[in-house]
């Protein structure tokens, strides 16, 4: 059976264990059950510890941008400003690649209405959010993706397409529903990057 990593953010936390249910006896789907992968420098150690500790894989699903845009009081500039991003993306992209799996980035959900949120998933960190700021680090990302001849699972098109983009009270992380529409969509892609015969 192939094997699929996912990794990134809160958001991937949402629908990990849906698409591990979609592709059920077609894929072995694997993501870490409690670690946030947060900003991409975070994911890029995340991801060499799989590859070290559970590799090898035939593709990674991967997304990175809210923690990387945020700008958490006392700082005054994102954690990776836009051009540290995309060099992180790049090293992420070497590494998948010198672990000879295949590679689909998924870009970052949109934001319906400025503000900020904690993260749930046991971090401690507060973020946020701006829908400017999505747009400029998803151009970004997918200029890359596009020089590098990656495909794209394109969430944030998505989620646009669903009431107040699919978020929830907090206005950050998504509802059941946008999580599933998430889930269903990513399975979509990994069929169709990697044929399960």
């Amino acid at each position: 059976m192939k094997r699929v990593l996912l990794l990134g953010d809160s958001i991937r936390m949402g629908y990990d264990k849906k698409v591990r249910e979609i592709l059920k006896g077609e894929y072995e789907v694997v993501f870490s059950e409690e670690d946030n992968g947060r900003f991409a420098a975070y994911t890029l150690w995340q991801a060499n510890q799989f590859f070290k500790n559970c590799g090898p894989f035939d593709l990674v699903h991967w997304n990175n941008g809210y923690w990387d845009m945020n700008i958490e009081a006392p700082m005054t500039e994102p954690i990776h400003p836009v051009e540290e991003y995309v060099n992180f993306l790049k090293r992420i992209i070497r590494l998948i690649r010198q672990n000879g799996a295949k590679i689909v980035f998924a870009t970052t959900t949109p934001i319906y209405q400025a503000g900020g949120a904690m993260d749930h998933t046991g971090t401690s960190g507060f973020l946020q959010y701006d829908n400017d700021w999505v747009v400029k680090y998803n151009e970004a990302a997918c200029r890359l993706m596009k020089e590098e001849h990656i495909p794209v699972n394109d969430l944030y098109a998505l989620c646009l397409e669903g009431p107040k983009y699919y978020k929830c009270e907090d206005m950050l992380h998504l509802t059941e529903e946008g999580y599933w529409k998430i889930a269903g969509q990513t399975a979509d892609c990994i069929r169709r990057m990697l044929p399960s015969v």
